[in-house]
């Protein structure tokens, strides 16, 4: 065997298995043909996506998922694929059309459309790369595209099925409008900002000449498409104002004073203008009169107002019509006053541009019978939503849904497949493009112009990607998927989408699981954004610490419901966690027999009967934590089973039982070695895969698998409870030495007399019996154990629950050492005073953002921890002149 190098280079190995691992076909599901299937979709990122902190968490956390159950013998695939983002993409094209000095128009549909194809070419598989870089075990002979051939033709079917059952219908009404992006949005791809603007109070003047009511509004540019004046019929200001005309300012027109209850007495003067064609609960109010009042458009599709606004502020943009409006009302003695009114203002999530509600025909998706489904199989748990504290939202959301608006007025995307008649004037909707029309037969027909949302065809993944509406192998083997691993920014976007379209065409759910993970933010709890500079990039850590130092910092941060403050040095600790396996590991290789033949892991298993403490001990916490770490994972709790493996590898194994081994190399304990150190790879390789696979193959062992990527992952083994509570007992007495060295700064190298004072006979001979432990690891010229033993003069002690230990000290200077604590807690008092008086001062708790109040709280208690801890070690110190 060769010889096992003297570091880690992480950069080799991970070219190097990655490779392997693609060319043998392990991240295939064949890899196990008998086994039982297990699947999970990715959530496909956007073709134009880079990989950030986000996207690493997600991948980080379903890799673990997938090689934890590859490794448990089942068939598993994880399903990897990107989307086609129509508006991201659209615009990323524009962009660079727009340096050339053309546009998409003058390019024309086919061409522009053949440019994105070409961007997608080039650029489209960055994504892909990085997450490869990761490590991620995803099968990319199945990797799938949301405009590629299998998922169109699965998108028409679903379009023209709704259409069939009555699901799918278009109409014209409000809609959110992004005037840049000149296309519709959802109710969800709009994001809600407090903003302060100004509440605006003008004067409608009574036809009858008898006065005028008053209305207030935060946009008085749309007042010029007003079509009413609206009040509460229970508010007795206005009894006498119900059925008259007012005259509309700036635009001469006759319109009603009418009564609505949705009308808030308490908002402004409770006077209500109302603008059916740009906002949504003015349409509402508009539609229930009798009959409906007539719809107004002033604000084109580009932002500017158009010539239903009148020739003054026909071509202005809206907010620049505002303050012209705004200036005539003043001059013609309309303004009765302004006030500062903060308030919330949507957003087109793309772009940031403020949103304009806008009448356009638009296709829709009812909704409801859908989701009343989805409502249910979450309800009966046949959908376990984790953590489940985001049920409540989901059924919130889930039972005030509003019908989905599914059109996009883009080029890039899947075209709606609805062509209209010239002739007849009657829609024809068919999945195959059709050469004439379905009502009169006419060739005269054109296609809708639109595409389709970006997510609805993300609503089908997990059965388009399989193969549907084909019935397919894949599709048999692998849906319902098992677990969906997802943010929950895309809880509505995407979750509850998919769980309605997998109902209602497959019959069944989606997935079983839906695992919502939490959000990375930068080190101070804040959100990562470019504008404020704190975002951090996955690959530069990759690159500088290793994929699996990254991989194993992002599942030890994963706990439930916690958002993750990323901190750097977390990545650079478990880097030296790497360190120190590998040097163990080191060690074991060179301590092994030279002629000694494979280890038989298994025969080993079932045949040990270790006659040493420390190794019935060591074999016991190791089945303790592969079962902690098969609990955890079932549950989803990542952090808590990178903890297990991390506390057991470096605390137990490699602190604790090496550190016997080197006092007592025998054969039982050069095997237990070799063992332990191949079932810890084992555990650990779902979250280090690339170090683990270096390590495994270089150990002397009889091997079943060609790679620990396919190799059996451990399972439960018997524990010896009377094993670890004895070596606890002997390690309770090391540690207490050690404490005392520490707390004393004596060196190392000094052997110490030991005394230890059990509290019964049988601790005592428990302790006897395993002296040597205690002798060799806290390098002590002499143990007594005694339950009647006194204090020494001249000793220190420490405390334990079931004995105290006694270090009789010479040489020390007792004296100079209260003079150093001293010292060492006057240090600590000046940055401690400034402390409390800082947390003290209302002004600084109440202007200081949260997370630098925090800091400085976690500040003060380190020092007063620090502070009790040099109290402590004076008063114990003053006890040696005893």
């Amino acid at each position: 065997m060769a010889e096992f190098p003297k570091s880690y280079n992480p950069e080799e190995a991970e070219k190097k298995w990655y490779e392997t691992w693609a060319a043998k076909g392990y991240f295939m599901p064949e890899a196990n043909p008998a086994g039982e299937p297990y699947s999970i979709v990715i959530p496909p990122p956007n073709v134009t996506g880079s990989l950030h902190m986000g996207h690493a968490l997600n991948a980080t956390l379903q890799d673990v998922l997938t090689r934890w159950h590859r490794m448990g013998g089942r068939r598993a695939l994880w399903l990897p694929g990107t989307d086609h983002a129509g508006i991201a993409t659209q615009n990323v094209v524009e962009k660079s059309l727009a340096v050339e000095g053309t546009d998409r128009h003058r390019l024309g549909r086919e061409a522009f459309i053949e440019r994105v194809w070409d961007w997608k070419k080039e650029y489209g598989d960055r994504i892909i790369r990085q997450l490869k870089k990761m490590g991620t075990s995803a099968d990319w002979s199945r990797q799938r595209f949301t405009l590629d051939e299998g998922l169109s033709k699965a998108v028409r079917e679903v379009f023209v099925r709704l259409y069939e059952e009555g699901l799918i219908y278009r109409a014209t009404r409000l809609i959110n409008w992004c005037p840049r992006c000149k296309t519709a949005l959802s109710d969800l791809e709009v994001e809600h900002e407090e903003l302060e603007g100004s509440l605006t109070h003008i004067r409608y003047p009574m036809l009858d000449g008898r006065g005028h009511i008053t209305v207030a509004t935060t946009r008085p540019e749309t007042m010029l498409g007003d079509t009413a004046v609206a009040v509460n019929p229970d508010d007795p200001r206005y009894k006498g104002f119900v059925g008259k005309l007012v005259e509309l300012p700036l635009m001469g027109r006759k319109i009603p004073v009418i009564t609505d209850s949705a009308v808030d007495p308490e908002f402004g003067t409770g006077a209500l203008k109302i603008t059916p064609g740009h906002d949504f609960n003015d349409e509402a109010i508009a539609k229930r009169q009798s009959p409906p009042l007539p719809v107004v458009t002033v604000i084109g599709e580009d932002g500017k107002m158009n010539m239903y606004a009148g020739a003054k502020y026909e071509g202005l943009d809206r907010f620049e019509c505002r303050e012209v409006v705004l200036n005539d009302l003043r001059e013609q003695g309309y303004l009765e006053n302004q006030e500062k009114y903060t308030h919330s203002v949507g957003h087109c999530y793309r772009c940031r541009t403020v949103i304009e509600p806008f009448s356009t025909p638009q296709w829709y998706v009812r909704v409801a019978p859908l989701a009343e489904e989805a409502i249910k199989a979450v309800r009966e748990k046949r959908i376990r939503i984790i953590p489940e504290g985001w049920e409540n939202s989901y059924f919130a959301w889930m039972e005030n849904i509003n019908d989905w608006c599914i059109t996009r007025q883009i080029w890039w995307g899947h075209r709606v497949p609805v062509w209209y008649c010239d002739d007849c004037q009657e829609a024809t909707v068919a999945r195959e493009d059709p050469s004439e029309c379905a009502s009169c037969g006419s060739r005269n027909i054109r296609q809708d112009a639109d595409v389709l949302d970006t997510w609805f065809s993300s609503a089908l993944w997990p059965f388009s990607t399989l193969g549907w509406p084909d019935e397919t192998d894949d599709l048999k083997a692998f849906y319902p998927t098992d677990v969906l691993v997802t943010a929950f920014d895309i809880l509505f976007f995407w979750v509850a989408r998919m769980i309605m379209m997998g109902l209602k065409f497959m019959g069944d759910v989606p997935f079983r699981d839906v695992y919502i993970h939490a959000l990375v933010r930068d080190p101070e709890g804040q959100k990562m954004s470019k504008s404020k500079g704190n975002v951090i990039d996955p690959l530069v850590l990759v690159d500088k610490y290793g994929a699996d130092a990254f991989r194993f910092t992002l599942a030890a941060f994963a706990a439930q419901g916690r958002d993750i403050k990323f901190q750097e040095e977390r990545v650079q600790g478990y880097r030296h966690f790497i360190n120190k396996l590998w040097n163990a590991t080191k060690f074991i290789l060179m301590n092994r027999r030279g002629t000694a033949p494979l280890m038989d892991i298994e025969g080993y298993e079932a045949a040990s009967k270790p006659s040493e403490l420390s190794s019935k001990w060591i074999l016991s916490r190791l089945a303790a934590t592969t079962d902690e770490i098969n609990a955890a994972l079932e549950d989803y709790r990542f952090n808590d089973a990178a903890g297990s493996i991390y506390q057991f590898t470096w605390h137990e194994f490699c602190d604790w039982y090496i550190e016997t081994a080197k006092t007592e190399m025998s054969d039982e304990v050069r095997d237990t070695l070799l063992y332990t150190l191949e079932k810890v790879v084992r555990l650990l390789h779902p979250f280090m895969p690339f170090l683990t696979e270096e390590i495994w193959q270089a150990l002397p062992i009889k091997r079943k698998a060609d790679s620990i990527m396919v190799s059996e992952f451990p399972q439960a083994l018997p524990r010896d409870a009377g094993a670890e509570a004895l070596m606890a007992k002997v390690m309770d007495a090391v540690t207490g030495v050690r404490n005392i060295r520490g707390e004393l700064n004596i060196s190392p190298a000094e052997e110490l007399d030991v005394f230890i004072k059990p509290i019964n006979e049988d601790v005592a001979l428990e302790l006897r019996d395993n002296v040597h432990y205690i002798k060799r690891l806290a390098r002590a010229k002499s143990v007594f154990i005694d339950t009647e033993v006194s204090r020494p003069k001249g000793s220190y002690t420490s405390v334990k629950d079931h004995f105290e230990v006694y270090v009789k000290l010479s040489g020390i200077d007792v004296d100079g050492e209260l003079q150093r604590l001293e010292k060492e807690r006057k240090k600590i008092e000046e940055p401690l005073t400034v402390l409390k008086k800082k947390l003290h001062n209302e002004e600084f708790l109440a202007r200081a953002p949260e997370h630098i109040v925090e800091k400085e709280k976690q500040k003060y208690d380190d020092l007063i921890k620090k502070q009790n801890k040099v109290l402590d070690s004076m008063e114990k110190i003053k006890g040696l002149k005893v």
